[in-house]
């Protein structure tokens, strides 16, 4: 909350005192509609009834109160109905801006003392990412860096999904058709090769399948029946009994998906404190399971499987571990809650995790509070919506899914043709020029994936998100890029970026705006935090950089012949291109200073 806010508030609380004996602590200011005059708008209606008046003769009241008892802030005031519109003076803009522009923690919350883990990506170890992790990734790094500028102490991890019967699918089909090929010797990354041979059994699969049920047998049990199927079964028993054999070929393709994942995690611009493997917190997750039975948490079948009833909790029956004695999904979850809270022990932990999971997240966190664990508490299921991409945009490695170095790589394609069209890099060596592809590219990806309310579902366009105007990345990077040459021809001239003047300032209604939405961005920042949505500060971003787009359209800077104008003119651009550049660090996209 601005000065100017706090200063308001108070004014309004002593208002609503002296004039009605309404003490209010609680009270809100929103900011006034466009089609109204002034800057803040303080709504009455819910001080009616106390009052006994009716809502525009409380406003009017209180515009008066304001007017007579604060004038050096509040310069004038207009109601609508029960809606008080406060118009301020333009040195108290003036004096926010200085204040704005001298605040040290202006891109800092203050501290909170609480640690929050926040678990993303979790990729499966049988295929390269795709469309989906990118979507996860991208949420998931930028909350992370939200919380950070919140105050709050963040650890980024990752659960790798690196055991289970679809590993062994690959596994299988690899020895079965892979005759020694490696990612060396194919010239594929080591994740795409590995994904490579679980298509290659997904098609065997249904092959035998087809064979069955031509003979006659139910396709259900075909499916179960199918040779590879049973095969990739006692694959998985034979790892969880360590077979030196089937163990040696596991770590070997893990090791090539691995290095995979690492090239795109870093095409991506995403990172991880610590990455945890389900192969090292299942065991961890089977301990919890005879813990449980041993409380009558859980019950057993008499097939031998492993099950917990929560009906009562409107949920259902779950298995936790198969008759085989092999885990599911949901044990080593349970394992890595337990080393995520004994590693950090953080207030809060967030799980990125697409929204098909709903229900497995809300089974997970009544398990833990049923097992009376201390990492029960402060759980969070961060659910985002699939994202579809318009037909024929797109063309994906198997047919089905869009592989994201596919993607992102298109994307870097696009920002290059579009940049080259529009002769941005005049003066640019080829290695300048590439990076700028890089950076509009992956800004114009990141930035569309974000800007959508993490919740919804989403239409992916890649011709709409590079387009350097509307509501896109390279529109706010542009515009950044158009501060940093306003500053670099400044400091050229030798004009001042920044300092005070003596004389009445009269500001143009762009800079008053321009003004206000710098005022609010600690708050978009803690509204961003307490919500979990990036899509918060994206929305700040594209506005902040659409209004300064006005300012610099509808007046002068560098031309400015006033000294002191120029230089207050200089100093809302110059904190304009800061604020840009943070808000965009947050959605993990840099924010070019030439272009």
């Amino acid at each position: 909350m601005s000065s100017i806010q706090v200063q308001l508030i108070a004014s309004i609380q002593a208002g609503l005192s002296s004039l009605f004996q309404i003490e209010e602590s609680d009270l809100s200011l929103q900011e006034t509609k466009k089609e109204f005059e002034g800057a803040y708008t303080f709504v009455v209606f819910p001080y009616t009834k106390r009052a006994g008046k009716a809502p525009a003769q409380i406003a009017q009241a209180l515009g008066d109160f304001l007017i007579e008892n604060n004038p050096q802030l509040v310069k004038a005031y207009q109601v609508v109905q029960g809606f008080l519109n406060i118009s301020l003076h333009d040195s108290v803009w003036y004096g926010l801006l200085q204040e704005l522009a001298l605040d040290k923690s202006a891109f800092q919350l203050a501290p909170k003392n609480e640690k929050i883990v926040i678990e993303y990506s979790s990729p499966n170890t049988n295929k390269p990412l795709h469309l989906g992790h990118l979507r996860n990734n991208f949420l998931g790094y930028s909350v992370a860096q939200i919380l950070k500028a919140g105050g709050y102490e963040v650890i980024k991890t990752n659960l790798v999904n690196d055991r289970g019967i679809h590993i062994c699918k690959s596994m299988l089909a690899y020895q079965l058709y892979g005759n020694g090929e490696t990612p060396d010797s194919s010239g594929l990354k080591g994740d795409h090769l590995v994904g490579k041979y679980y298509v290659a059994f997904d098609k065997a699969y249904k092959s035998e399948i087809e064979q069955l049920v031509a003979t006659g047998i139910d396709p259900e049990k075909a499916k179960a029946q199918a040779p590879i199927m049973l095969q990739a079964q006692a694959m998985l028993l034979a790892w969880e009994q360590g077979e030196p054999s089937v163990i040696q070929l596991w770590e070997t393709m893990n090791a090539w998906v691995l290095d995979g994942f690492a090239a795109s995690y870093k095409q991506m611009g995403v990172d991880f404190d610590k990455i945890y493997r389900e192969s090292n917190t299942y065991l961890l997750g089977k301990k919890l399971v005879d813990e449980g039975l041993a409380q009558g948490v859980f019950y057993q079948k008499p097939d031998g499987s492993v099950w917990i009833n929560l009906e009562e909790e409107g949920l259902d029956e779950k298995l936790v571990l198969r008759k085989d004695g092999t885990s599911v999904y949901i044990t080593q979850d349970m394992g890595t809650a337990q080393l995520k809270y004994e590693d950090f022990g953080a207030q809060q932990s967030i799980y990125v995790v697409g929204n098909e999971q709903d229900y497995h997240f809300e089974v997970l966190f009544h398990i833990l509070k049923k097992l009376n664990k201390p990492f029960s508490l402060g759980n969070y299921h961060l659910s985002y919506g699939m994202v579809d991409l318009p037909s024929g945009k797109m063309k994906s490695r198997e047919g089905t899914v869009v592989d994201a170095d596919d993607l992102m790589q298109e994307m870097v394609n696009t920002a290059k043709e579009r940049t080259l069209e529009l002769g941005k890099i005049e003066g640019f060596t080829e290695e300048e020029s590439n990076q700028l592809f890089q950076q509009l590219g992956m800004g114009a990806l990141k930035y569309f994936l974000l800007k959508v309310d993490p919740k919804k579902r989403m239409l992916f366009n890649p011709e709409e998100s590079i387009d350097f105007q509307g509501n896109t990345g390279p529109f706010i990077q542009y515009t950044h890029t158009r501060i940093c040459s306003i500053r670099r021809k400044a400091i050229e001239k030798g004009f001042p970026l920044s300092g005070e003047t003596q004389s009445n300032i009269s500001f143009a209604e762009s800079e008053r705006e321009l003004i206000y939405l710098l005022g609010t961005y600690k708050t978009k920042l803690a509204e961003a935090c307490e919500n979990f949505s990036p899509s918060i500060i994206a929305q700040y971003s594209f506005d902040l950089a659409k209004q300064f787009n006005k300012f610099y359209n509808e007046l002068t800077i560098l031309n400015e012949e006033s000294e002191e104008i120029r230089t207050i003119r200089l100093t809302l651009a110059d904190l304009t291109g800061k604020t840009i550049q943070h808000a965009t660090s947050l959605l993990g996209i840099v924010s070019p200073e030439r272009m």
